[in-house]
């Protein structure tokens, strides 16, 4: 797993599956009072782990239903801190795909302009963020944010970014294949190979 992962931080060895089992056991035992408790017993697990499960187990309670009446735009910045320390895609995709997603569902216009801050600024994983946090908006995807998107990293030579891309536009696919097909013929010239396939790959 660690291997697999490239991770400096070494594993436990427990799969995804036993692993959320135990953290909604535990984490039942646990009355979430409010924000501020939540996002301390967060952040004790992420900043004390030793092991990369427990730092999923963060991530973990960062999904706990409970939890969704803590979601404000300024739960943004804990989002902001794990992204940026996370730094590697196992972490950053579950957040940007569900919680910041989550947040700019809730709060689109304050979110939108984070995200396309995000977007132009020099940390990979919030470029990536950016790109990615309308995975599952379906028709409900605000085009103009995720071009808005995307536009600051079309020519990067990142793979992480170029594969953000591809599948950003591969999900709406599903929805719009039309606009997707001439997404990526009005840019061709700017996508990368990697991009162009990802997108088209279920058309």
């Amino acid at each position: 797993m660690q291997a697999y992962m490239k991770s400096s931080m070494p594993y436990l060895g427990v799969p995804a599956v036993p692993l959320r089992a135990i953290c909604k056991r535990l984490f039942g035992e646990i009355e979430l009072k409010n924000a501020r408790q939540w996002e301390r017993l967060v952040l004790g697990l992420w900043e004390n782990a030793k092991y990369r499960e427990e730092r999923y187990a963060a991530l973990n309670l960062l999904e706990d239903h409970r939890a969704l009446p803590f979601q404000k735009v300024a739960t943004l910045k804990l989002y902001e801190k794990l992204i940026v320390e996370g730094a590697w895609w196992d972490y950053v995709d579950l957040i940007a795909s569900h919680r910041v997603g989550y947040l700019l569902d809730t709060y689109p216009v304050p979110l939108k302009k984070k995200m396309l801050a995000w977007s132009r600024c020099d940390n990979l994983w919030q470029r990536r963020t950016s790109i990615l946090c309308q995975l599952s908006f379906k028709e409900h995807t605000d085009l103009e944010l995720l071009y808005g998107c995307i536009a600051p990293s079309l020519d990067s030579k990142e793979f992480f970014l170029q594969k953000a891309i591809g599948w950003a536009l591969r999900q709406y696919a599903w929805t719009n294949p039309r606009e997707v097909k001439r997404y990526v013929k009005t840019h061709s010239a700017e996508l990368s190979s990697l991009s162009k396939r990802e997108a088209l790959k279920n058309l």
